[in-house]
């Protein structure tokens, strides 16, 4: 499961050639031409100085890049191409690498000046990239694959997906069939996978597979980075009651993976699975420090819209709906800047639970305000609504029901909350310890 993802708002394509488009293989003859900066670490470890210098660097790069590359006026690129190399990408990863070795805490200031001034919410333009692929890469990844990798991602040359999720293993992750087998120094990898937001767009993939079936269910998983455009991997569209197709299934016979693109240990693949699964729902959860953007950004500009819809309950729903909002957004900073230098952890999944209920109720108030109006369609055509158009609430509504499934339903979170936060007992698990292959499945 991933991510609320509106492609269409994004002004990005969405159609399903059989083979990559033309603008895809321009995007991968690009891959290369980004240029290679030292890199000092792979690590997120701060670099010298108090943290009071590290958050001054930073938000003083910040308002650099917007003098000198103003978003409402620079190329989207060219403006992500200077954050970056002004590490403001991710200001906890090593310099070089788009960050500034600055505590995670330290990003939603800069965010709050970058997007205050108008420029782009990176992980809404390529979510599984910036928000999980990046982290994973960086601290289970190679120096050199990390260096490859992070620029095209950030800038949106190269867009990522997640091959998580399979037909018999959705909440029940660990239990995947999906198979990989060692044949000289390449994975042969085949199985399905399901629900894989942007996987007709996506160049590379974070895949999760079965090495070991003869092992527990959590301990035979290894961990790679696929190449969506490899020989044997095959992308079929899943239509939604949005009437578009941001999922998808995709279906890997014995594609090929050099073992050069696989993340942590053999074996040890549930463990890197664990930083993303963490990255995703703090990712998800942490929204943007910019007030009022978001769902409540789009209820406040219905409501100022149409006054002559305006009363006093709905006035009064608003209120409260705005309130919780910006209390979540508030507590998403806080939480950043208590995190300090320890990796995601379970306390990101409480802002992802409580975002995504939050984004229900406010589209549900968007439909009871525009009452009969709400009846009124863009269309249910694959590629969405036109990038122009103005915001089709009836299809926002549709698209939130999801948003309490994908990236970890709310009763998962509320098990992680349960257990890990608040130390409660654990649910009965009766494969544990038994291999794989004898765990029966449906």
């Amino acid at each position: 499961m991933t991510t609320e993802v509106v492609w269409s708002r994004l002004g990005v394509a969405t159609s399903w050639p059989a083979r990559p488009s033309a603008n895809v293989a321009r995007r991968r003859s690009r891959t290369d031409d980004h240029p290679r900066r030292p890199v000092t670490s792979t690590t997120s470890t701060p670099t010298t100085g108090s943290p009071a210098a590290r958050r001054a660097r930073a938000i003083e790069a910040a308002r650099g890049v917007v003098e000198s590359h103003p978003p409402t006026t620079t190329p989207r690129r060219e403006f992500l191409e200077a954050c970056f190399d002004a590490g403001l990408a991710w200001v906890h990863f090593p310099e070089g690498l788009g960050g500034l070795g600055a505590e995670p805490g330290v990003q939603a200031a800069v965010d709050e000046i970058l997007q205050g001034a108008g420029g782009p919410i990176p992980f809404w333009l390529n979510p599984m990239g910036y928000g999980m692929a990046a982290p994973t890469v960086l601290h289970h990844g190679s120096a050199e694959l990390s260096e490859r990798l992070l620029r095209p991602l950030y800038v949106c040359d190269e867009l990522w997906c997640q091959l998580f999720s399979e037909p018999g293993a959705g909440s029940d992750l660990a239990g995947l069939a999906t198979r990989a087998e060692k044949v000289g120094d390449e994975w042969v990898v085949s199985g399905q996978k399901v629900w894989t937001s942007s996987a007709h767009l996506a160049r590379w993939a974070l895949l999760l597979a079965r090495t070991d079936p003869d092992q527990p269910k959590h301990r035979g998983l290894t961990y790679f980075v696929l190449d969506m455009h490899a020989p044997g991997v095959e992308v079929r569209p899943l239509r939604q009651m949005t009437g578009e197709a941001e999922f998808n299934e995709v279906h890997l016979t014995e594609a090929r993976i050099p073992d050069s693109h696989r993340l942590g240990e053999v074996g040890e693949g549930w463990r890197v699975a664990m930083t993303t699964l963490m990255n995703e729902r703090s990712a998800i959860g942490g929204g943007s420090s910019v007030r009022g953007s978001g769902s409540i950004g789009s209820a406040l500009r219905l409501w100022r819209a149409r006054p002559d819809l305006h009363t006093p309950e709905l006035r009064a729903r608003l209120v409260e709906l705005f309130a919780r909002a910006d209390a979540a957004r508030l507590t998403g900073d806080r939480f950043r800047v208590e995190q300090g230098d320890r990796p995601a952890g379970a306390e990101g999944s409480i802002g992802k639970l409580t975002g995504a209920e939050l984004n229900q109720e406010v589209y549900e108030f968007c439909l009871d305000l525009l009452g009969p109006d709400a009846a009124l369609y863009s269309g249910y055509g694959p590629d969405g609504p036109d990038a122009e158009a103005a915001e089709d609430y009836g299809r926002l509504f549709l698209r939130s029901r999801a948003n309490t499934i994908e990236g970890g339903t709310s009763e998962v979170l509320r098990n992680i909350l349960g257990e890990r936060l608040l130390g409660l007992p654990g649910d009965v698990r009766v494969d544990t310890g038994k291999p794989w292959r004898d765990v029966p499945r449906g």
